[in-house]
């Protein structure tokens, strides 16, 4: 029994070093990420100080103040994930003890059980043994049965001392990570109050552009801009998907490389690659017609296509639609999939795209708030973001796309 029980804690203590070690060079490598947002947002608040309060009322510097908020909101995503992290650390740290206190619990209670057991009936020494059979066969199988119990006891007390001295490091290790956790928190509620205060100048730069038409028709123009660098980035993503599935035809053909025989770069490629695979996801094709709204209770005010815009009289390209959002501003991913991309363009704020099962993807532009990172694995409905508010009002731009080709989403989103 006490031997299952070493197996048991040797199996989990290593699968937990290694889990840790593995969560250790992901927290050093988002640190880097984590800076790098930090002086950006830094560089873009400097820029923005140098003008006086007269001229805090343009175009570029609402881009500059949305540019910010997403910066913001992106570093607080990452110290969110940051937060689970040490979160499941602190978890796994806490099985381990518990781990550990059983084993010793274990080991004494054994221990204190032949402590009684020779109080009670006296030890017997090797030669007592020997004079007390009944043959010779019998002393001899008792001298070899007292030899290993001896050695069994032992290493017994040896177990015994090395777990509380692991245990002790195991319980000093926990209260580091409760108190990186602890900064962790106050970290994202810094940024979290500083982003809040970043919105309300956002919307104050606003309340001043929606009063200027020429301003207005700027922003729209930027928008339009920014409809084909959404397109740009849709057909990067397809041609990226194309590129990997012909590696993987590729790899089948060939000898598989060893894990021994990979260099040092390949190693660190694999294991901080972002995994966009959707086959496990379900059938996205046959959501047509049934497909959820990416918000509640959203009204569509450009359709698919060429429009009007009534107050410019121009007429502009939609390659999706744009929904009012009323009340809940959450914006929610419309079927299963993974965030293949998170990106900030003019005149569209914040624009994630998801891709799904079948070479789909969906895109979602005009968010503030964002609630997800590249890579994360996205459920029907999950919330995803916040609207933000533009020159249009609080709109959520929506597009799909099937490969390179972009469809009429209203045909569909369930009626």
């Amino acid at each position: 029994m006490v031997k299952i029980s070493f197996y048991i804690l040797l199996f989990y203590s290593l699968s937990i070093f290694s889990y840790l070690y593995a969560q250790d060079e992901q927290i050093n490598s988002r640190k880097v990420e984590l800076s790098k947002l930090k002086d950006e947002i830094s560089r873009l608040e400097t820029e923005l100080a140098q003008k006086n309060r007269k001229e805090k009322k343009s175009l570029e510097d609402l881009d500059n103040i949305s540019k910010q908020n997403f910066l913001l909101s992106k570093l607080i995503t990452k110290l969110r994930s940051e937060e689970n992290l040490k979160q499941s650390q602190i978890d796994k740290q806490t099985f381990n003890i518990s781990v550990i206190e059983n084993d010793i619990d274990l080991l004494q209670k054994n221990y204190a059980k032949y402590v009684t057991a020779t109080y009670k009936h006296g030890s017997y020494t090797d030669w007592e043994s020997v004079i007390n059979s009944a043959s010779f066969q019998q002393a001899i199988v008792r001298l070899e049965y007292l030899k290993r119990f001896s050695i069994s006891r032992q290493k017994d007390l040896i177990k015994l001392e090395n777990n509380k001295k692991e245990l002790v490091t195991a319980k000093k290790k926990l209260e580091v990570e409760k108190r990186e956790k602890a900064v962790l928190v106050q970290q994202k509620e810094i940024e979290e109050n500083s982003l809040q205060k970043k919105m309300k100048d956002q919307k104050s730069i606003l309340t001043e552009i929606k009063k200027d038409k020429k301003k207005i028709s700027k922003s729209v123009n930027e928008k339009r801009k920014s409809e084909q660098k959404i397109k740009d980035l849709i057909v990067k993503l397809v041609e990226d998907a194309e590129r990997k599935r012909k590696e993987e035809e590729l790899k089948k053909n060939e000898t598989v490389v060893s894990k021994e025989t990979k260099t040092k770069k390949e190693a660190e490629q694999t294991d901080y690659s972002i995994d966009l695979t959707t086959s496990k996801f379900a059938s996205f094709s046959e959501l047509k017609g049934n497909l959820n709204w990416p918000i509640s209770k959203g009204k569509v005010v450009r359709k698919f296509g060429e429009s009007l815009n009534p107050n410019l009289k121009t007429v502009t390209v939609n390659y999706g639609i744009d929904i009012k959002a009323s009340g809940d501003l959450s914006a929610k991913c419309v079927a299963e999939g993974v965030v293949s991309t998170v990106e900030w363009l003019p005149g569209y704020g914040t624009v994630m795209i998801i891709s799904h099962k079948g070479n789909y993807r969906t895109v979602y532009g005009h968010l503030s708030e964002v609630f997800v990172s590249e890579g994360d694995k996205v459920k029907t409905g999950g919330l995803i973001g916040k609207v933000s508010e533009s020159v249009e009002g609080n709109l959520l731009h929506f597009e799909l796309w099937n490969a390179r080709q972009c469809v009429n989403p209203e045909l569909w989103l369930r009626k």
